[in-house]
């Protein structure tokens, strides 16, 4: 049984002027730790995750999945929002959440929970998958503020208004305020409800979903990281043979998040047996 991951991460991303500072840092640190588990892996890094190369990874690394194999993709960037023009779903908010490649302040395209969740109905029948985001779905333009230093924590938010179009833009101002206590949308990497699949699938996310829930681009030891990736890891080094990612969960919240300068919780979306499922085995 093979094991394969896809490690992203994202700090640049032009004509924004939000760029992060511990994406990278974030997606080596996730590659070494599946390189020293067996597993194959891949990196995609800053100019090199546009949205067609992070789309064509994503679905080559799935369909040479085996029924047995593992496969893990991890991204650290920007998470944002964008229209929800589909009549057939039902998004009080109007918005659908996604993750923003490289190049979506020049392409106007983001990654959309819609199309990763077609990239992961492509996947053989059992095949496991570990999806682990270090990003915001949440906020509104309004709350992205830019860091007061370098080593200031920042949100890993890209507001709508930071990279759509210039035609687009009016749209989402008038649109902003929408976004508030009736946001429903579910996870950005969360599979849809239906997929029989699902069940052996785990999502480990930077925090919780809705408004007001960030994900922190940090200065730790002096190193740029992932709040949520930094604490992730050094959780991870501590569990004993054998633990579970409900172990691994337990192990990062409430023990390293939330805490004042990261007012974060990271959250463990499996079903049933896969939360007892040993950690990135």
């Amino acid at each position: 049984m093979a094991k394969l991951a896809l490690c992203i991460g994202i700090n640049d991303y032009p004509g924004t002027d939000m760029d992060l500072g511990g994406c990278v840092n974030d997606a080596r640190d996730w590659a070494a730790e599946f390189t020293g588990r067996g597993y194959q892996v891949r990196q995609l890094l800053n100019a090199d995750a546009t949205k067609q190369a992070m789309h064509a990874a994503m679905a080559a690394l799935i369909d040479s999945a085996a029924p047995g194999d593992t496969v893990a993709i991890t991204f650290s960037g920007h998470g944002t929002y964008v229209f929800n023009t589909d009549p057939d779903e039902d998004e009080p908010d109007g918005y659908d959440e996604a993750l923003c490649p490289h190049d979506v302040a020049t392409t106007g395209e983001p990654l959309t929970d819609d199309e990763i969740h077609a990239l992961l109905a492509r996947r053989a029948p059992g095949v496991r998958l570990l999806l682990i985001a270090d990003s915001c779905h949440s906020g509104t333009v309004s709350r992205a503020a830019g860091p007061a230093s370098a080593t200031a924590p920042r949100r890993r938010f890209l507001p709508m208004a930071n990279w759509l179009q210039p035609a687009q833009r009016a749209r989402a101002a008038s649109l902003q305020d929408t976004l508030g206590a009736n946001h429903s949308a579910g996870s950005v990497l969360a599979p849809a409800p239906d997929d029989d699949q699902a069940l052996d699938d785990v999502l480990m996310a930077g925090c919780q979903e809705g408004p007001d829930n960030y994900s922190y681009d940090a200065v730790l030891a002096g190193r740029p990281n992932g709040a949520f990736t930094h604490y992730a890891l050094k959780a991870l080094h501590a569990l004993p043979p054998g633990a579970t990612y409900a172990d691994w969960h337990l192990a990062i919240t409430p023990e390293y998040l939330p805490v004042t300068a990261f007012p974060q919780t990271p959250q463990l979306v499996a079903i049933g047996a896969a939360r007892q499922r040993p950690v990135l085995e």
